[in-house]
């Protein structure tokens, strides 16, 4: 049995919250978390939430032991820019570009359906 839960459009860089994907994945949940938790970074508050949010799915939507979850993948996308333009000298501007990311995270305790 394999649930999964999106966060859309978080505002931090892919780059960034990948670095934080990379630590869990593969892990148990209980792990995770408590990694998660004590992680000085955003992404890891991002991270943390949805995973909650997948953890959650399986526990009301299947009625999955929590303790048997592992995270079967996370995956961290690009989502659409933000171009912003920052005021130079002479009339010229110069872009900013704020970048956001779709997280997904798959929880599975290994069964078939």
């Amino acid at each position: 049995m394999q649930t999964f839960s999106k966060l859309k459009y978080a505002h931090i860089s892919p780059q960034k919250c990948r670095l934080i994907a990379d630590v869990v994945r593969g892990k148990r949940v209980g792990l995770a978390l408590s990694q998660l938790r004590f992680m000085p970074k955003k992404g890891a508050e991002l991270v943390l939430k949805t995973l909650e949010s997948a953890v959650a799915n399986a526990e009301h939507n299947h009625g999955a032991d929590i303790d048997e979850l592992k995270i079967a993948s996370i995956q961290v996308d690009a989502a659409p820019l933000m171009k912003r333009f920052h005021a130079r000298a002479k009339g010229r501007g110069n872009r900013i570009v704020k970048r956001t990311s779709h997280i997904t995270i798959h929880v599975s305790d290994g069964r078939k359906e």
